[in-house]
């Protein structure tokens, strides 16, 4: 290995030579000064490299008429402590660079640096610095090109175009036809969504809230205070929020949003008691809902529901419009002035001091002709073709005009794009829209979004128009029909090893620690892993696989016992080998009714409950990302078992990720929701909250091992989608679900929790579905422990939680399972400390999680701390 990176950075010189052009360079003076040694290259050597050098500096630090062009390389290895860097200096006699010029920026991969750049001033100004990295940079990039097609392992121009796969199943996962729960008003055949903000619509009696952000939208099903039979629409204030008193550091136990306020309605005098709601066009990101008079009639009333959308819209073919009201009319006007043409405008002041706004846009025929019957209802006198939107206009005469504008327009859907160069990700929303051909579409953003916009969507941001919504803060329009987010910098360097944010991947162990842990080791290897895994439930199973994977990744690179690692990997292959002949307690079914991987259980047992509702789709991504993480690390142990267990694992990345609607089994995205950055667990239950999910940090754990799996098995798009995952969920949990004392998105009553409990769209609640107290509920945030844990939770944050929960010896009080997570959190923190307390003699068995070892718990805690 030394001698083949020697050839390189020679060969990389030469690259060096003809790509900077550089006159009279002699590549037999040409000096490699590494931290040991010097050498001199003897002669060219031409080989294929790997793209060896990314940053270089120039400098003159010789005579005026000499400058020294210094490059330096930083690699990491996945089986050495840290990164080494290499610098390569090259002597060379009036070269032709630029004169008399201040440093410049020049562009990599990871994006745009500072370099510092000095130049002869006797030099004759031919080929500017900009000039020599564009063309060293674009050499590098065409040569990382030529060797990722050659190794196919070449990211994508988009990282979403392409599925995972499109084949039927392994053959040892039956398939069967029928599921628990109806597919009640669905139009369309599988694959379904299940786990979408817009599932209230097809469960249970499909009056439970839809929430689009800032929006929320409920069939009236002829209940409520208006008993009407068309579509309730509501926005809430902060104002109106209810909290829960205060429990844990003197915050509110909880937060929640009213709901079942029908702000306005939007129906048509042909719906009554025979009315029919159906549902089509359902996508990751947006559905459409009908209104029908009875089963035999077509829509009256349809609704395109897209997240963050300006106007709740109703499209409108030749039924009469009825608008209502539970909070009462205070005045209705109408607009006398055309905003455009054949739009008509409409003023409702409602008794609760809010405004909305009316836009109707006739296709066909009449427009319309609206009149207030009473202060809880006005009606058209016609039948209308055409649409209606109603939006709630924020207190500025600046937003009304914003609002005016996008008028008539609508989303209807929205393409998924990204890409990954280096450590930079980016992902966009291209709306699709329909309507009026003049104005705008406006869309509402969250604070994560906003945070991260490119510069020229942030050009389009319209800071006047705002509008609070239920769990996400300040909702934020934004003009345009494409918005693009970055994430520059993309944990692209983490690897299985403990890792840090400013010091990467951390192997290195002193002998002193080596010969604790592999003590420790040795007696957890030893553990009967068939037994411990073999469950009746996929999530404990995966749980009990990912433990002992970790504990083979530690023994063999960061212990160097290959022998220990080689007997361990032998029972740990048995144990998956259950999984991956679906020879489980309850063997997984692919069910054809919605689409997707499930557990038997529910089926077997008639339990909706059973682990954890996985038949009903909750938590798939909690339960099959720890196998899929398994899978990886057993596979970058055994590339010959990764190929023979290849299609049962990413079977079950399709399930839970699927990025292409080319794959006809499974539904694109099931659990990730790209507009709010996170996971929903909640699957196939209506819910008057929304959906919610509880362990923030499970869901980082499922895109952590998507980007290792993706990485093991060579699938370029999927690991940049893992990496492009990670840095998101990072931004929105240090928005949403993780509360340093900076938090400016979530209710200051609140954020002295830390920790969210359990988010929902409508409500947070500081607390658990399994446990009360104060160390389940922020150590669920925190399991399991991986190296990707410090990248979301930072250090800050985890110091805060600590010193409002854990500190002064109130950690010592609690002695389940949850006390060696959450010292093992605080490691990332004070390593030494959790070092000292997993070492000690005193530790105690019952503080370990089934899903945690006290291998790597130490091998964590001493590589972070350079132990």
């Amino acid at each position: 290995m030394a001698l083949y990176r020697f050839i390189s950075w020679i060969c990389w010189l030469i690259l060096a030579q003809e790509t900077l052009g550089l006159p009279g360079l002699d590549t037999g003076q040409a000096r490699f000064v590494t931290s040991e040694k010097t050498v001199k290259s003897k002669r060219p050597i031409r080989t294929r490299l790997h793209s060896p050098f990314r940053n270089f500096l120039v400098n003159e630090t010789l005579a005026s008429s000499t400058t020294v062009y210094k490059f330096t390389r930083t690699e990491s290895s996945s089986h050495t402590q840290n990164s080494f860097t290499t610098t390569a200096t090259v002597t060379a006699s009036s070269l032709p660079i630029e004169t008399g010029t201040s440093p410049r920026p020049y562009t990599t991969q990871g994006g745009t640096r500072e370099s510092d750049v000095t130049h002869d001033p006797t030099g004759v100004s031919q080929v500017s610095a900009a000039e020599t990295t564009a063309r060293f940079n674009a050499r590098i990039a065409d040569m990382d090109a030529a060797t990722a097609e050659e190794e196919g392992t070449m990211v994508s121009k988009n990282i979403f175009a392409e599925p995972i796969g499109v084949d039927l199943p392994p053959s040892q996962i039956p398939t069967r036809k029928d599921h628990p729960v109806a597919r009640k008003g669905i139009w369309e055949n599988a694959p379904l969504q299940t786990n979408k903000f817009y599932s209230n619509f097809f469960l249970e009696d499909q009056r439970c809230p839809t929430f689009t952000f800032p929006y929320s939208l409920a069939w009236a099903g002829g209940k409520g205070i208006t008993a009407s039979w068309g579509m309730a629409c509501s926005h809430t204030e902060a104002s109106q929020r209810v909290f829960g008193k205060e429990k844990f550091n003197g915050a509110s136990s909880f937060y929640l949003n009213p709901v079942g306020i029908h702000s306005l309605v939007l129906s048509a005098k042909e719906l009554g008691k025979e009315t029919v709601l159906s549902i089509d066009s359902m996508t990751a990101f947006s559905a459409r809902i009908h209104l029908s008079r009875d089963n035999d009639s077509p829509p009256a009333i349809s609704f395109p529901l897209v997240q963050g959308m300006a106007y709740i819209t109703a499209q409108y073919s030749g039924s009469t419009p009825v608008i209502q009201t539970g909070v009462f009319f205070k005045t209705m006007t109408r607009v006398t002035r055309e905003l455009k043409h054949g739009v008509a405008k409409f003023t409702f002041h409602l008794e609760d001091g809010a405004t909305w706004l009316m836009y109707a846009w006739a296709a066909k025929g009449d427009p319309l002709d609206l009149r207030v019957i009473n202060n809880g209802l006005a009606e058209s006198k016609k039948p209308f073709h055409g649409i209606i939107q109603v939006c709630k206009c924020p207190k500025s005469q600046d937003a009304e005009d914003i609002l005016d504008d996008g008028a008539g327009i609508w989303p209807v859907t929205l393409e998924l794009t990204g890409t990954a160069r280096g450590y930079e990700g980016s992902y966009s929303f291209n709306f699709a829209i329909d309507g009026h051909q003049t104005g705008n579409l406006y869309m509402y953003a969250l604070p994560h979004h906003v945070d991260s916009f490119d510069q020229e969507t942030k050009r389009r941001i319209q800071r006047e128009a705002q509008l609070q919504s239920t769990t996400k803060g300040l909702a934020t329009l934004v003009k345009g029909n494409r918005w693009t987010m970055l994430e520059p910098k993309m944990p692209v360097d983490m690897t299985f090893a403990p890792w840090d944010p400013e010091r990467g991947n951390m192997e290195k162990l002193s002998s002193h620690a080596k010969s604790i842990i592999h003590a420790a080791a040795a007696k957890e290897i030893a553990q009967n892993m068939i037994a411990q895994s073999n469950l009746d439930s996929m999530y404990f199973s995966g749980k009990a696989l990912a433990k002992f994977a970790t504990i083979l990744y530690v023994v063999r690179w960061m212990l160097g016992d290959n022998a220990l690692a080689q007997t361990g990997l032998g029972q740990l292959k048995a144990a998956f080998a259950t999984f991956a002949a679906n020879k489980q307690k309850f063997p997984l079914v692919y069910e054809s009714a919605w689409g997707g991987i499930v557990s038997s259980a529910s089926y077997v047992t008639g339990n909706s409950g059973a682990d954890f509702g996985n038949t009903y789709y909750n938590d798939h991504h909690f339960h099959y990302g720890y196998h899929i993480l398994a899978g990886a690390i057993i596979g970058h142990l055994d590339s010959n078992w990764l190929q023979q267990n290849k299609d049962y694992i990413n079977v079950l990345v399709r399930d839970v990720a699927n990025p292409s609607a080319k794959d006809k089994l499974f539904p694109m995205w099931r659990n990730f929701d790209w507009y709010h950055g996170h996971s929903w667990a909640h699957g196939l239950y209506a819910a008057m909250d929304g959906k919610d999910q509880e362990s923030s940090s499970e869901d980082m754990m499922h895109a952590y091992a998507i980007k290792m799996w993706g990485k093991v098995s060579r699938n370029a798009d999927l690991e940049a989608r893992g990496n492009l995952q990670l840095s998101i969920i990072a931004r929105s949990l240090q928005n949403y679900y993780l509360y340093k004392s900076d938090n400016d998105v979530q209710p200051k009553q609140f954020i002295g929790n830390k920790v969210a409990g359990i988010l929902f769209e409508n409500k947070v609640d500081h607390t658990t579905y399994f446990d009360p107290n104060i160390e389940a509920i922020q150590g669920i945030h925190m399991i399991p422990i991986l190296p990707s844990t410090p990248f979301v939770r930072v250090k800050e944050f985890v110091q805060e939680e600590w010193d409002a929960f854990f500190s002064d010896g109130r950690i010592d009080d609690i002695g389940n399972a949850w006390k060696g997570i959450i010292w093992a959190s605080y490691a990332s923190v004070e390593p030494r400390k959790a070092w000292e307390f997993f070492s000690s003699r005193s530790f105690s068995p019952q503080w370990l999680d089934g899903g945690a070892s006290l291998t790597w718990f130490m091998a964590y805690s001493a590589a972070l701390g350079e132990l």
